[in-house]
């Protein structure tokens, strides 16, 4: 969900593409299957991809500009994720002029032991207050993705509106220029804290430890599924299992194998599926004003998560709300708290 100072809101669904909900309760459909302003004749879902990500450019009020990210067969054997640019009419009822902006993010175009086509995406966008836009990759189920510095899955990446690398990414040596940080799993959350404008990661696990990670830029999550020498796993991918010869479970952030690697700031032992990360503010929100809140999809829950002015965790707290598989947070103009859920519902949650 995206939205402009008036509560129109913009929002993807994964098998039908980019839509509008205007103010007075009417919705376009703007960008996907047929029956949208614009075709998109080579999207497709499967598994958990397809339109994912959306947001606004910050300077949407001069440019109009909106960005997905959504699987492509425009690219083949193997397909690809892309970020793809377009333009809002002035009555946002239809989009144009579109511009494929990132073209070759990793797809996984076929099933293998650990799970279907189309898994481990990724797929959020979010422009950060340094004006430039952050793209999280997933690693597809291949063990050798996130640590490969020339291929973007398991990556953050961070661009310009025209797909072009930020000038002061510090990217991995001999690495894809538009890499800010990598060794990552399936990030499907990033949000900044407000203030420091720090970016913040929610990343998917495996079976332990979903984690919340401050990023760093050049930072490596730590995260490596391939198996280490004399290792077998089944399609080379040990992220569910042990890639060490000692039987320990493959870590989230292996911090021996990787000294620097960056430190999560919480962890989910019981892995339930974290997804979407939103800061929320505002004195309504009394003591979450402030917190960063974290959906937890298999779980069914929605953690407010205080930290202090070093990122540190001071305390967390679950949400009452509604048992549903929570997909993304947005905070509204209004101040209110929007939800979209994989039942299909897009809920407001106003503070009490």
């Amino acid at each position: 969900m995206a939205f402009l100072p008036d509560m129109t809101m913009f929002f993807t669904e994964k098998c039908e593409g980019l839509s509008v909900l205007h103010p007075d309760g009417s919705i376009d459909r703007l960008f996907g299957t047929s029956g949208s302003a614009l075709e998109a004749t080579d999207l497709f879902c499967v598994g958990q991809s397809g339109m994912n990500g959306v947001t606004l450019d910050p300077d949407f009020a001069n440019n109009r500009f909106i960005y997905v990210f959504m699987s492509s067969n425009l690219s083949t054997n193997p397909r690809t994720n892309r970020v793809i640019r377009l333009v809002v009419a002035n009555d946002n009822k239809a989009v144009s002029d579109r511009v494929d902006i990132v073209t070759d993010i990793a797809f996984k175009d076929q099933p293998n032991a650990w799970g279907e086509a189309g898994s481990h995406s990724g797929g959020r966008l979010r422009f950060g207050p340094d004006g430039y836009l952050y793209i999280t990759t997933g690693d597809n189920h291949n063990g050798t993705l996130p640590q490969d510095p020339a291929r973007l899955g398991g990556k953050i990446l961070r661009v310009d509106r025209d797909g072009v690398a930020a000038p002061d990414n510090a990217f991995p040596a001999g690495g894809d220029i538009r890499i800010f940080a990598y060794g990552l799993r399936n990030p499907q959350g990033i949000t900044f804290k407000p203030g420091s404008g720090r970016a913040m990661i929610a990343e998917h696990g495996p079976n332990h430890s979903d984690e919340v990670t401050a990023l760093t830029n050049g930072g490596n999550g730590g995260w490596d599924p391939k198996p280490d020498p004399g290792v077998v796993c089944a399609d080379d991918y040990c992220g569910y299992i042990s890639n060490k010869a000692s039987g320990e479970l493959t870590p989230m952030t292996d911090d021996t194998k990787f000294p620097d690697a960056m430190k999560p700031l919480w962890i989910l032992q019981d892995s339930q599926g974290m997804g979407p990360a939103t800061f929320i503010t505002g004195a309504q929100w009394k003591t979450w004003d402030g917190a960063l809140l974290i959906g937890v999809m298999a779980e069914m829950k929605v953690h407010a998560l205080n930290l202090n002015a070093n990122d540190e965790l001071i305390g967390t707290t679950p949400m009452a709300l509604p048992a549903v598989r929570y997909r993304s947070l947005v905070q509204g103009p209004d101040g209110n708290l929007y939800v979209a859920t994989d039942e299909g519902q897009i809920l407001k949650v106003t503070p009490q």
